[in-house]
């Protein structure tokens, strides 16, 4: 196991919704090569983390209007997703429909995560999510 690797990528997008697949492309293929330096713990650790990048984009699109930014940053055993939006508020929990008008992407986050921090910022907010790898 590698204790000290660090590898991050940024992305910018303008907040459309075709951005949400981009984003979880771009995450893909920055997995897939962190996979290749260093294997996941856990067989669903890729699978985990592109859920949380596609909930914390569609997240992003549908509470704030206009650009987005995702960073991902693996150091040793974990990913770090940081979501950057126009919204200051921060996520909350909300009661999940299961018809298909959402409400479970943050719980999903919440069980995925070994942590979720929410920084404000001076034009919205930042979500940071740590998953193990």
């Amino acid at each position: 196991m590698l204790n000290t690797l660090s590898v991050e990528q940024t992305w910018h997008f303008d907040g459309a919704l075709g951005d949400v697949a981009e984003a979880r492309q771009g995450a893909a293929a920055f997995l897939h090569g962190l996979e290749r330096i260093q294997a996941p713990r856990a067989p669903d650790a890729l699978d985990d983390v592109l859920l949380v990048v596609t909930e914390l984009a569609l997240n992003a699109f549908t509470f704030a209007p206009g650009p987005f930014t995702l960073q991902l940053r693996a150091v040793a055993d974990s990913v770090h997703v940081a979501v950057t939006d126009t919204n200051p508020a921060a996520p909350r929990p909300r009661p999940f429909d299961l018809e298909g008008r959402g409400g479970i992407g943050w719980h999903l986050i919440g069980a995925l995560a070994e942590q979720t921090v929410t920084v404000p910022g001076r034009e919205g907010k930042t979500v940071h999510v740590f998953l193990p790898w």
